[in-house]
């Protein structure tokens, strides 16, 4: 029989996990944002190193299996002295893994740009990294901002993935709570319904700042 008081019970504790869920997954996209941009300026450059690079690293990450990528991470480091927690390790990994996708996302942006825009910019002075960061990211974010929203909402959903590292967050703390209590069913149902309000949230915010960019477009 389905059980509505082990929810109940257990909702509070599912909560508190969600809020370390939301902080691991939103620190991992900002900081893949950052290494994104970066692989992105890299394989965009005239730098055959730079595009070499870039190209491999957005092939590995995209390559692998998220979950061997926190695997290899979480048992590499401590063999190169890197005594990290498991926490940061898979941040660390999470973060590697949506900068690659980002770098793509990111890619159809800059390819979007007007080139006589670049242009102008270089011609008022401006340096390769202002232009990058005042002209190029901004109009990359907004054409691609559904894309990185998606993106934002896939990296909640992936982050249940570094349960297998031993990180506490609400698929870790829903497997201990099913474990222990013998009802799988109840608490997955209602971690799936939390995932699921998260990413209702994220989204919403997306398209909340899209119209207003649309908005701004339109004046």
């Amino acid at each position: 029989m389905f059980n509505t008081e082990i929810i109940v019970k257990s909702l509070p504790m599912l909560l508190q996990a969600s809020v370390w869920t939301v902080v691991y997954s939103l620190t991992s996209v900002a900081i893949g944002f950052c290494i994104g941009t970066l692989m992105c300026a890299a394989g965009l450059s005239s730098s055959r190193l730079g595009r070499g690079v870039a190209a491999f690293y957005v092939s590995f990450f995209r390559g692998v299996p998220l979950l061997v990528q926190l695997l290899i991470s979480y048992y590499c480091l401590p063999l190169i002295g890197l005594n990290v927690p498991s926490s940061v390790a898979a941040v660390g990994t999470l973060a590697l893994c949506t900068g690659a996708y980002i770098a793509e996302i990111l890619r159809g942006g800059f390819l979007g740009i007007p080139p006589g825009l670049i242009e102008a910019a270089r011609m008022v002075g401006l340096s390769r990294a202002q232009i990058l960061t005042r002209i190029e990211v901004p109009m990359a974010v907004r054409f691609t901002l559904p894309a990185l929203v998606n993106e934002t909402t896939m990296m909640v959903k992936a982050s249940s993935l570094i349960s297998v590292v031993g990180v506490l967050e609400l698929t870790r703390l829903a497997q201990n709570i099913a474990t222990s209590t013998f009802q799988p069913l109840e608490i997955y149902l209602a971690a799936g319904a939390i995932y699921f309000v998260i990413n209702a949230v994220i989204s919403s915010a997306g398209t909340l700042v899209e119209g207003r960019f649309k908005a701004e477009t339109a004046r």
